[in-house]
């Protein structure tokens, strides 16, 4: 299994040299559209290879996935935690109700209770 997981990561990353050696060309980025920046009298702009605006605008795709998901899923996780929290107080309950039945008994007798 370790060897296909490096085999994928090798043509993973053949894959994207690839796309890197094919897409060196300079754009020019603008933040501002030109009506805007005019109004502005401010145009910034940047020059990237395009290769690191695909991979940049794929890792903030994945980071923004990532946030969305982990808000979306937040009350699948309270729930799972509250939940918990009630599992825990249940079983402290049932040890003190056990404690309380078996108060005075002989230990054997507890240990051979307990056990049917």
């Amino acid at each position: 299994m370790r060897y296909i997981r490096y085999s994928c990561i090798a043509v993973f990353a053949v894959a994207l040299i690839a796309v890197a050696l094919a897409n060196r060309g300079s754009v020019t980025l603008k933040l501002l559209p030109d009506e805007i920046a005019g109004l502005f009298a401010v145009a910034p702009t940047v020059s990237l290879p395009l290769f690191l605006v695909i991979f940049g605008g794929i890792l903030v795709g994945v980071l923004v996935g990532f946030v969305w998901e982990w808000m979306r899923e937040h009350t699948v996780r309270a729930e799972n935690a509250h939940n918990a929290r009630e599992v825990r107080r249940l079983m402290r309950e049932v040890k003190r109700l056990k404690d309380e039945k078996h108060q005075g008994q002989d230990e054997v007798l507890v240990l051979l209770d307990e056990a049917s």
